[in-house]
């Protein structure tokens, strides 16, 4: 075996965990890292906390091999917390884990490994990672389709990925709780840590109340007719395809379809209403550049998701020059939303993505 230097960027959770105890037992040189992102008393309960950190520790422990913390919140607010303030207050919605991995984990924490002499930065990410037979490296699918987390990690490129190790990705979450059951690690029966790491509480509007200098700002909610139904007290409590706390009643189940924050409006519609063709999408990146080299000025055929738990559709990619473009699906999606990603694929062959910008009329 070739015995590699590797840092495991360790959350404290069954998947990280399970994939430094796989590299060790390996053979390799493994050194956990965890990141601190927030002030612990910021992060309690949540997937930053310093229960977490501890936790990582005595699993690098009883593994045998060395575990650090880096400091990194300045830089989380400089990219995470501060782009996801301003995005609903625009009225879009944002995705922090995709800002985290492209300019947090697989930015600075991989220079990091890198400084410490490590050949790789490996990570608990449900995704695999391929090699053709010229050297080009391609970002597919988990084996677990139900786990795969590719929609978060479209932002790689080759340069990332020639230095990056997913161990899990041909594994099942039961398959990986029962490895970590074999390790005698805790975290084989830690549950899962689901929505956003620094609103463990899930209430993303107390944050964001506490976060910014936010004051009331009544506005109308209006129906595709211009009717007004009711009032709110600003645009950042919405997104696009919400049922629940509309303030309204309109006698049938209504759905937020747009929200307008430069006249400080929220439409809302019936189900039907919830559905598009057509987005356009900015700041796209690809895995690999040598697949869009030749293609700029024309249509590209791709399978596209606009969501995380979206599946992914048919549709067309026009490109508007090097990072910009528009997509038509075939099929109608619900929900689409700006300030989410779309993200493209071809078999299992993640592409790339950009976010979304806005959704054209059909």
């Amino acid at each position: 075996m070739d015995r590699k230097r590797i840092v495991v960027a360790m959350s404290g959770g069954v998947d990280s965990t399970t994939a430094a105890a796989l590299l060790k037992k390996e053979g390799h040189d493994v050194i956990g890292i965890t990141m601190q992102l927030l002030e612990y008393g910021e992060a309690e309960g949540g997937c930053c906390s310093l229960d977490q950190v501890v936790d990582a520790r005595r699993a690098a422990s009883s593994l045998g091999f060395p575990h650090y913390v880096v400091n990194f919140t300045e830089e989380f607010d400089r990219y995470v917390l501060t782009d996801y303030v301003d995005k609903y207050m625009s009225g879009k919605t944002p995705i922090p884990c995709v800002l985290c991995n492209k300019h947090v984990k697989f930015d600075l924490l991989l220079q990091k490994a890198l400084d410490l002499g490590a050949d790789y930065l490996a990570t608990g990410h449900y995704a695999k990672i391929e090699r053709d037979a010229g050297g080009r490296l391609s970002l597919r699918k988990a084996a677990d389709e139900s786990k795969d987390q590719t929609y978060f990690l479209y932002t790689l490129t080759q340069k990332e990925l020639s230095r990056l190790m997913f161990p899990l990705g041909d594994m099942t979450k039961d398959e990986v709780r029962d490895i970590a059951k074999g390790f005698g690690l805790r975290q084989a029966e830690k549950p899962d840590s689901t929505g956003v790491c620094f609103v463990p509480d899930g209430n993303y509007r107390d944050y964001l109340t506490a976060r910014s200098a936010f004051t009331e700002a009544k506005g109308d909610i209006l129906n595709s007719r211009g009717d007004v139904l009711g009032t709110h007290k600003g645009v950042f409590s919405f997104t696009v395809g919400q049922r629940r706390g509309l303030g309204i009643a309109a006698g049938k189940p209504m759905y937020v379809t747009r929200i307008d924050p430069g006249a400080n409006r929220v439409y809302v519609g019936e189900k039907d209403e919830l559905y598009g063709m057509k987005l356009v999408a900015e700041n796209i990146t690809w895995v690999d550049n040598a697949y869009i080299d030749n293609m700029l000025d024309g249509i590209i055929e791709v399978k596209a998701k606009v969501r995380y738990r979206h599946p992914e559709s048919a549709a067309t990619l026009r490109m508007w020059g090097p990072s910009g473009g528009m997509v038509e699906f075939k099929d109608p999606q619900r929900a689409i939303t700006p300030g989410q990603a779309v993200v493209f694929y071809s078999g299992d062959r993640v592409l790339g993505g950009g976010w979304i910008r806005e959704v054209l009329p059909q």
